[in-house]
Order: C-alpha cells, then structure tokens, then sequence
C-alpha cells in the first residue's frame, strides 16, 4: 500500500546564543506510519520537533504540511491545523480536574456563551472508551501517579483529530501494560492515516513499532532508513558515531558491610506500608515493583520528604530521623527525583546556581558572601565529570535537553558529598550513550564506598548495574533477589505478589 507523503521538512536550522540546536536536517512523514526520531540527548530531536509546533521560530528552511508551506508561530496555531504533541516533560493544571485539562482552551461552550459541563463530560467519555483509558475524567490531576497523567495527555493529543501527532518519550513513566495500551492507540491512529513521529532512547520500541526511523547527531541529519533494515547495532553507531559494544560498565564494586538498616518503615496518606532491607557500603540496590507500588515512596521517606507513619532508620548502627530533607541532607542522603522538572530543576536559574544550590554552604567567604570563584569551579567540575552538553555556565537549565538536565542534578548532588545516594528513575529519557556514563558514575560511587538505592521501571537496567533487588508490591517489600542469579519473570512474580 501507498503511503502519500503527509509532512516534509527541509533545510531546518536553528540557532540558541552560543549553540547550533539544529543545522540543515530534513525529516519526512508518510500518512499511515510511524516515523521514529532518534539520537543522543542534544542531538536537536526536541528542538526540531519545537520549530514543527510553533514553540521555536526556525532560522531558515520549509515545512509542508498535506502540500501546503506551513509556518506555525504558536502551538495553538499548530493543533488548529493538525498538527498535536505530547510532550516528554508534563506540563499540566495540576489543581484541575482531568476533564478541565482535556478541554482547557477550548471549553465546549452553549451559545457561545456558557462552559456546557454535560457535552464536555459526553465527549471526554467518548475519547476515553474509545482510547480505552481508564482514569475517572473527576479526579484532580495531582492525585494520579504520572502513567495516568502521561495516559491523560495522550488522550488529549488524540482529541484534536490531528493529521500528525508527535510523541516525545511517551513511554519513559509507563507500566508495561501501559506501553501495550499506547501501541495499540497508535495502531488505530496509523489505520486512519494519521503520520505519527516517535521519539525514543528504547530501541526494542522503536524496531517493533516503527516504520522509518531518522538518526541524528549533535543537530545535524545523519541518516533515514527503513526500520526492518535496521539492528540495535547499527542505530547505536550512527547515533553516538562509533560502536558501543556493551549497554551496562563492568561491575567493578565490592559491597562491604552494612551501613544502612531500614526497618519497618510507613507513611502517613501514602502507598508504603512496610518495608525492611539493608543497605551495604559500596553496594547498588535495586528497588523494583509496578507503577504504584510504593517505590518512589521509599526513597521519599528515607529522605524526608514524605510524613512517616512507623519504623525506624538506623545509619552507621545510630538511628536517625530524617523529619525533613534539610535533616536528610546533613545525614548524608541525597535523592534525585523521578520528575526533574517539577521537582528537580529550576527552570530559569542557570546551570551553575541549579548545581550549586544543595551545598552553598561550602562556597561561604567569613561566614557572610558566597565566593563566585569556589561556585564557578564547583560547575566546571560538574559539567567535565559529567560529560553536559552546555555553551556556558550561564545558560538556563531549562534550555538544555532532558538528559543533560538530569546530569546537572546528578551533579549537584554528587557536590553534597553523600553516603546514601537515593536514585529515582535515574535514566528516563535519556539516550543510550549518556546512560552508559550514569551508570559507570553509579559503580564508580560504589567502588568510592557509596551506597546507592536506585528506583527503576526499566528491567535489565537494574539487571545490569544492581547488587541486589528488592521487589514492591502492594506498598510493601514482596521479596529480595540477587541481580546476578534472577530473572525478570521472578521479579514480576514477586512484584503481583500483593496487587
């Protein structure tokens, strides 16, 4: 069958001060197929995706939309002629109602006049039985774990009857159930002749789902080909531009005796119910569990973000509180959040105040001013170790790519010199390259006679650099397995345990 040409880009560059995001690259979508755009974090997969839905104005090139030059200078432009995105970072009325943000900006209205709660109700039951969502269009967007939010958002971008519909990372907060769900939705978009652009760092989606795949490299085009010509391999080499052999480093890392005992530990109005596990010197923990098992909240009551209803934390044989995150940070903890930009960055601060901003207290000069030198070097430390892709210390974080975001935080934790560093989701939405280097930074902290607890989704991402794992089930710990002598099926066994 026939795939008309629905979208062309041409010639596309764009320039931020200090750095080329984009240089000359091109990308087209046939109607009916899913178009994968790949490359490391920085490579310019966001920001050309930003110059197609009017977020960004391009410095040059041409963009056809169904044979018609199109140049959209606002988003709200983009969706009224076809064009949706769901983005990889959420950006939602957190204190409204499902149905307000499935809606926003285009309420259903009666007469033009009055907001009609009963057509947008109707319409939003229509979407959702016909995407098979199941979250109740009532609840208040806060109160859903991020894979519905994500879910949500979808459903949204569907909406708009749009002819393309970009989908920026759509799977990295999704249940495996969940990413099952979101390829059927895209099934159903390409049988109606929708072109769906794809981005994504998990290569076994993008081979099975795809129908062309675009690789690029540090904003520049490096190749199209169709995706059943394709290996990992090969997709590997032309995004980091040599071969990357092995996807986790050599574990190196001798765990020691315990320094962490964590002992029957709640919380109050959350998910955990209990959960008991030590932690070595120089050891790697894994905690894995499905999507509302009380991973996250582990690691937020160990840090003190989170009320704790029962148990006790001992560190080095003496038990210690942790009432707040101020308290866990003397201790010696640290946490990298799972949702870097509500809770991890600071947006409109540069790269240098969002890495230093956990440790100022080691930049005073007599107690009273900050030393803009010790800060200054503290930065380039992080940005060399770190490998971040940044014209300058000055640049606002916001303005980097998630991946070097999540660097920066690393970053800043690292400056904190912890004992007990607590990861969650450590490597979502980051490409396979700037994943190699988190983890060889992680045993590398272990080989230091750091313990690390690390949170994640990703199966033989805590295979592949974990010691141990204990599994989550139902708000508490289902079982503990040895990362070398288990298998996935024996973890998702435990982790149905209590569901």
């Amino acid at each position: 069958m026939e795939h008309p040409v629905l979208l062309e880009m041409r010639g596309i560059s764009k320039t931020f001060p200090g750095v080329k995001a984009l240089d000359n690259v091109n990308l087209t979508v046939r109607a009916g197929t899913v178009h994968a755009l790949m490359g490391e974090n920085g490579a310019g997969k966001s920001t050309l995706m930003k110059c197609l839905f009017g977020i960004y104005n391009k410095d040059s090139g041409d963009i056809t939309l169904d044979g018609k030059p199109v140049d959209f200078k606002s988003s709200k432009e983009a969706l009224e002629n076809g064009v949706a995105m769901v983005h990889q970072e959420l950006n939602q009325a957190l204190t409204r109602t499902v149905q307000d943000n499935l809606w926003l900006g285009r309420y259903p209205k009666v007469a033009g006049i009055m907001v009609s709660e009963r057509i947008m109700a109707a319409r939003t039951k229509e979407i959702f039985d016909t995407l098979e969502v199941s979250v109740n269009p009532k609840a208040i967007m806060s109160t859903l774990p991020v894979s519905q939010r994500q879910m949500v958002e979808i459903a949204k971008a569907v909406s708009y009857d749009s002819k393309i519909i970009v989908f920026d990372e759509p799977t990295s907060s999704l249940t495996e159930t969940e990413v099952e769900h979101l390829f059927r939705i895209i099934d159903m978009l390409k049988k109606k002749g929708c072109g769906i652009i794809y981005i994504s760092h998990k290569m076994d989606e993008i081979l099975r789902i795809s129908d062309d795949v675009t690789i690029m490299r540090d904003g520049t085009w490096v190749a199209t080909r169709p995706a059943k010509e394709l290996t990992m391999d090969e997709i590997i080499r032309l995004m980091v531009g040599r071969e990357l052999t092995n996807r986790f480093p050599p574990k190196t890392n001798t765990p020691g005796e315990v320094i962490l005992d964590v002992s029957h530990i709640s919380g109050k109005y959350t998910r955990l119910k209990d959960a008991s596990f030590q932690l070595r010197k120089g050891e790697v923990l894994g905690i894995a569990g499905l999507d509302g098992s009380g991973r996250t909240e582990v690691l937020e009551n160990l840090f003190g973000a989170m009320t704790r209803e029962g148990g006790t934390i001992t560190l080095h044989g003496k038990e210690i509180r942790n009432r707040n995150p101020r308290e866990a940070i003397k201790n010696g903890f640290a946490l990298l959040t799972e949702e870097r930009r509500a809770t991890g960055i600071f947006g409109i601060r540069d790269i240098r105040e969002n890495t230093v901003i956990s440790s100022l207290k080691d930049y005073l000069l007599g107690g009273i001013c900050l030393s803009d030198k010790k800060m200054s070097e503290q930065t380039d430390w992080a940005i060399k170790a770190m490998h971040i892709k940044t014209p300058s210390q000055k640049t606002q974080i916001r303005s980097l790519s998630g991946g070097n975001q999540q660097k920066v935080i690393i970053g800043r934790w690292l400056l904190t010199k912890p004992e007990v560093l607590l990861l969650d989701e450590p490597t979502r939405g980051i490409d396979v390259g700037a994943k190699y280097e988190i983890y060889q930074l992680i045993i590398d902290l272990a080989n230091e006679g750091k313990g690390v607890i690390m949170v994640s989704s990703e199966m033989p991402e805590l295979l592949g650099v974990c010691d141990r794992i204990i599994v989550m089930s139902g708000g508490q710990v289902a079982g503990e397995v040895d990362a070398q002598n288990t298998s996935q099926e024996e973890i998702l066994t435990l982790a149905a345990k209590y569901v």
